[in-house]
């Protein structure tokens, strides 16, 4: 670099070496700093080519989804060829499947973008019940069906939800007037042998994977983290209310308390029927539902007596009590074998596991109004054969099940003095002349 004579003045030598010291640093800290700067310039350059070599909007095969796919190549074939491997396959039949995809398509069929096309609703609708029926993860099913696993998970919660909204006021309502209960009572002790029963009550376990930030709260003392499935069924297998999403740590009594069938059962705002007389012209008896020994006994709720020093007469009134309630474990056992769904640990967050597992109750349901049997892996409830009503257990207890509630140590849940001497009237009327069967005795 280049200096007037004059800028050097009155300067030693040294001070001159010094000024041209100085000025060749920042010349060389600037070439040093451009050079950075091009380097810089250059790397987000080849970040961004391999960003734009990488980036592709959909997979080559799932761009093949309605020549290979399973919804536009295997489930036509079905349809055309076998229909009752179209109904093994989604647990629904043909006319069931398009009977429900009428019903909901108004509420998830997207439209098409400048982008891409909309997902069918039909699309949508199959791989939902395939998960309910195989429980297979989402990557699993979007190999079948070549549709990202990322749109299966948005999808599935959609369309269940849009089933329940659809639905459930025709299929898993709970009954709100006399008549309905009556008829529920009536069918209690046609099939079952206990006069004034309107259902049986209980609860079991969905297991879940732990959600984040919520310590041990969903922890049950089984050894896993779930929430609770809890629900009220009539006498053939339907789920007549249906609850889902409390703590697993917390006992069946204790969600119980806190459900709105409690509340409703108090006040009676459900209208069960006033109290009449089971045999005529004796003490009229309230309508009540039936549940195990973790809850509370109440006139509107009865529950066997404890097991310890029991007389013959007792032990046969928990035998006809529980013979009642077991129905309520059936529904479950063929909910779950139905939907296998219940049987994995699931990952969703929480309140997408509810509307799934609520979801299962009102298809359950459905497929029991509509008296459609299993197909391929049968499916059976306990059955009674013989004069003495010898139990066979259903095909549902041969494998895996949904696990029961309660806890290590059952809370004991004292009963009012009023429902102490119903049950007590109770166990007079099951062993009567009026109210005993003839096989009690050899079942106990």
């Amino acid at each position: 670099m280049d200096y007037p004579l004059w800028e050097f003045n009155g300067l030693s030598i040294q001070d001159v070496l010094a000024v041209l010291d100085i000025d060749i640093l920042i010349c060389k800290l600037q070439l040093r700093i451009q050079l950075l700067m091009e380097e810089e310039k250059a790397r987000r350059e080849r970040e961004r080519q391999e960003l734009q070599k990488t980036r592709i909007w959909v997979k080559e095969y799932l761009k093949r989804r309605e020549e290979l796919g399973m919804y536009s190549r295997l489930m036509e074939e079905l349809k055309c060829e076998d229909e009752a491997g179209f109904q093994n396959f989604l647990r629904f039949p043909v006319v069931l499947f398009h009977e429900l995809l009428e019903a909901i398509t108004p509420r998830i069929q997207k439209q098409d973008t400048f982008f891409r096309r909309a997902l069918p609703a039909g699309l949508k609708l199959a791989f939902t019940l395939r998960y309910l029926a195989t429980g297979n993860t989402y990557q699993d099913i979007h190999y079948g069906f070549r549709c990202g696993a990322n749109t299966i998970s948005l999808a599935v919660p959609e369309v269940c939800q849009a089933l329940l909204d659809e639905f459930a006021e025709e299929y898993m309502s709970c009954p709100i007037e006399e008549e309905q209960w009556l008829k529920i009572a009536e069918e209690f002790n046609r099939r079952w042998n206990l006069p004034h029963c309107c259902g049986a009550l209980d609860g079991k376990h969905v297991a879940i994977k732990k959600p984040k930030n919520t310590g041990s709260v969903y922890f049950n003392y089984k050894g896993f983290f779930s929430i609770v499935l809890m629900a009220l069924v009539d006498a053939n297998y339907r789920f007549l209310y249906a609850t889902c999403g409390d703590y697993g740590s917390i006992s069946d009594g204790g969600i119980f308390d806190r459900t709105d069938l409690k509340a409703a059962l108090r006040d009676n705002s459900i209208n069960l029927p006033p109290p009449s007389p089971i045999v005529p012209g004796q003490r009229p008896v309230p309508y009540y539902i039936v549940a195990d020994e973790a809850f509370p006994l109440q006139t509107w709720l009865m529950k066997p007596l404890p097991q310890r020093n029991m007389t013959r007469e007792q032990r046969i009134f928990n035998y006809r009590l529980s013979r009642a309630r077991r129905v309520v474990e059936n529904a479950f056992g063929v909910l779950a074998a139905r939907f296998r769904c219940l049987f994995t640990t699931m990952g969703q967050k929480t309140d997408t596991i509810t509307t799934i597992v609520l979801t299962c109750c009102l298809l359950h349901n459905m497929l029991i109004t509509k008296k459609i049997q299993a197909i391929g892996e049968e499916i059976t409830v306990d059955q009674e054969v013989g004069e003495d009503h010898v139990r066979i257990p259903g095909s549902w207890r041969n494998e895996q099940t949904l696990q029961d509630m309660g806890t290590q140590r059952p809370r004991v849940r004292y009963g009012n003095k009023e429902a102490k001497e119903l049950r007590e009237y109770l166990v007079q009327y099951v062993n009567s002349p009026e109210g005993s069967v003839p096989w009690q005795d050899s079942r106990i």
